[in-house]
């Protein structure tokens, strides 16, 4: 299974992305699954005009995303609060692309402060289905987020494993029942 993990903060020194990087590294050391990152601040997508229905719709230089967000199988998507709710960023670039039909989507969200972005989080409970995708259920909200990951996504906090490893569990779980059933209908 294809997963593409979106790290949705455009700023370089991000420290959202070290969760998105730990989940990267995480479920390439330990399942079969092709893992990557889109990181936002990688890409300067142009803001939306028209949506992009195959890859060579997309502009030249944004092709190879395109082919990434196509061929995935699933998503997770890991952003920072922006005023109550998630990255603009990311939403640019998913409202480039047609309905993602009965794809997977992980919810993640990391801030320094206390609430971990819990209120972006509520707002993309309502983004996913709007693009016709379905979200796990199991969410991983992530406070402190500079304590508990480095800056290269290892784990500093070890109390937070727990919620880590039921948010992976689950999101997995949904994705390859959701996969399967899609390669055998």
């Amino acid at each position: 299974m294809k997963i593409e993990i979106v790290s949705g903060s455009p700023r370089s020194a991000s420290v959202t992305k070290r969760v998105a990087l730990h989940l990267k590294n995480w479920m390439r050391q330990n399942t079969s699954h092709d893992v990557d990152i889109i990181d936002m601040k990688d890409w300067s997508v142009p803001p939306v005009q028209s949506v992009w229905t195959t890859v060579d719709k997309a502009p030249h230089e944004l092709q190879s995303l395109a082919k990434r967000i196509f061929d995935a199988d699933a998503f997770i998507l890991v952003t920072p609060e922006y005023n109550g709710s998630y990255s603009p960023a990311m939403k640019n670039l998913l409202d480039h692309f047609p309905k993602q039909l009965h794809k997977p989507f992980g919810i993640v969200t990391a801030s320094p402060g206390a609430m971990g972005g819990m209120r972006a989080s509520q707002q993309l409970l309502l983004l996913v289905p709007a693009l016709f995708g379905i979200a796990s259920p199991n969410m991983l909200i992530t406070p402190a987020v500079d304590k508990k990951f480095s800056p290269d996504g290892d784990l500093l906090d070890e109390s937070f494993q727990n919620a880590v490893h039921t948010f992976i569990t689950e999101f997995l779980w949904l994705s390859e029942k959701l996969v399967t059933e899609k390669v055998t209908a």
